[in-house]
C-alpha cells in the first residue's frame, strides 16, 4: 500500500511539473495522457465541435444552397464570397446563420460522444496491433465507429439545419420547422438520409483520421502539442476527405431538403429516400458534374473547421486533464 501510494505521489508529481513547463515560455506542452478519464474526452469535444460549426456556419449555408440541383434564378452563385455578399445585402446580415441554433444544439453531445468514442477505440486498437504505437488501420477504424454514434446524434439536426438553409425557406423558425417536418412526412424524416449520411461520413471520417495522423507523424513527430502543427495537418484533413466525399454530401443533401422543384421536375411524388434513389435523381439531373456541385464551398468548409476541431481539442484535452491531475493531488494530500 505504501509502495502505490508513492508511486501516485511521483505520477501525479511528474504530470504537475510537465503542465507547468507547458506554459512556461515557448515549451511546448504534451496532449492528453493515456490514463484521463472520458469525461474530459467528451468536455473537449463538445466545446470543439460547438466552435468548429459555428465559427464556419455562414459558408456551410452557402454550400447547401450551392449544392441545389434546381436552384431560384436568384439563388444561382458563381462563388462562395459572392453567394455571401449576395445573400447579405438581399436577406439579411443574419440570414447566413439561419439554422445555427439546431446545430449548435446537435453539435455539443454528437462531438462528446465522437471524441470520446474516438480514443478509447483508437487505444484498444493500437494496444492490440501496435503494442500501444500508432496504427493507421486502428485511427481509421475508430473514426469510422466514432461516425456511427457521431451521426445518429447529428442527423434530425442536420435536416432541420438544411431546410432552414435552403432559399425561400417556409419555416418560421427551428420549432415551427420540427413541427412541420414530423406533421407532414413522420418521424422517419429525420434519419432519412442516416444511410447516406454514414455512408459519406465512415470514408470521410477514416480519410480524415488517417491524412491526420499521417500530418502528425511528418509535423510532430514526438506527438507534443504544437498548436501549428495541430491546425496544419487538421486543414490538410478536412480538404482531402472533403474534396473525396462531395459526391455523397450532395446526395445526403437532396434527402434533407426534398429540393420541391428537382423533384417535380423528375415527376417524384411524395418523398424521395433512400441512397440509390439520390444518385440516380442527382445523375438524371445534371449527370457526372451534379456530383461536385458546392465542392468549393465544401472544402473551405472543411479546411478550417477541422482545424478548429483538433487544435480546439487539443488545447482542452490537456487543460481538463492538468485541472483533473491538480484535483487528484490536492484530494490526496488531504488524505
Amino acid at each position: 500500500m505504501e509502495l502505490s501510494s508513492e508511486r501516485l505521489v511521483a505520477t501525479l508529481e511528474m504530470s504537475q511539473v510537465k503542465s507547468q513547463e507547458a506554459f512556461s515560455g515557448d515549451e511546448e506542452y504534451e496532449s492528453l495522457p493515456p490514463h484521463a478519464p472520458v469525461t474530459i474526452h467528451m468536455t473537449a469535444g463538445a466545446v470543439a465541435g460547438v466552435l468548429e460549426h459555428t465559427v464556419m456556419y455562414p459558408v456551410d449555408s452557402v454550400k447547401t444552397r450551392m449544392q441545389s440541383l434546381q436552384p431560384d434564378p436568384n439563388a444561382q452563385y458563381r462563388s462562395v464570397y459572392e453567394a455571401l455578399k449576395r445573400i447579405i445585402r438581399t436577406e439579411g446580415v443574419f440570414r447566413p446563420f439561419r439554422g445555427l441554433n439546431i446545430t449548435m444544439l446537435g453539435a455539443g453531445p454528437a462531438h462528446a460522444l465522437y471524441f470520446a468514442c474516438y480514443e478509447r477505440v483508437k487505444r484498444s486498437l493500437s494496444d492490440v496491433i501496435q503494442n500501444g504505437r500508432n496504427s493507421h488501420f486502428a485511427n481509421g477504424v475508430a473514426g469510422s465507429v466514432a461516425t456511427v454514434l457521431h451521426d445518429a446524434v447529428m442527423n434530425p439536426a442536420e435536416v432541420v439545419k438544411q431546410r432552414m438553409q435552403m432559399y425561400n425557406s417556409p419555416y418560421r423558425g427551428l420549432w415551427d420547422c420540427v413541427q412541420t417536418i414530423t406533421r407532414n412526412e413522420g418521424a422517419g424524416a429525420f434519419y432519412r438520409s442516416y444511410s447516406t449520411q454514414l455512408a459519406m461520413n465512415i470514408p470521410f471520417q477514416a480519410v480524415h483520421f488517417i491524412t491526420y495522423e499521417l500530418m502528425q507523424e511528418q509535423l510532430n513527430p514526438h506527438r507534443l502539442y504544437h498548436p501549428g502543427t495541430h491546425i496544419v495537418s487538421g486543414a490538410a484533413a478536412g480538404a482531402v476527405s472533403a474534396a473525396v466525399t462531395t459526391p455523397l454530401d450532395v446526395c445526403k443533401t437532396l434527402l434533407n431538403t426534398q429540393e420541391n422543384v428537382a423533384l417535380s421536375s423528375m415527376n417524384i411524388s411524395g418523398h424521395l429516400s433512400g441512397m440509390a434513389n439520390a444518385f440516380r435523381t442527382v445523375y438524371r439531373l445534371g449527370g457526372m458534374s451534379a456530383f461536385f456541385k458546392g465542392a468549393q464551398a465544401r472544402i473551405i468548409y472543411q479546411m478550417p473547421s477541422t482545424a478548429i476541431a483538433w487544435s480546439v481539442y487539443e488545447f482542452f484535452k490537456y487543460f481538463l486533464t492538468k485541472h483533473h491531475l491538480e484535483e487528484n493531488q490536492t484530494l490526496f494530500n488531504e488524505k
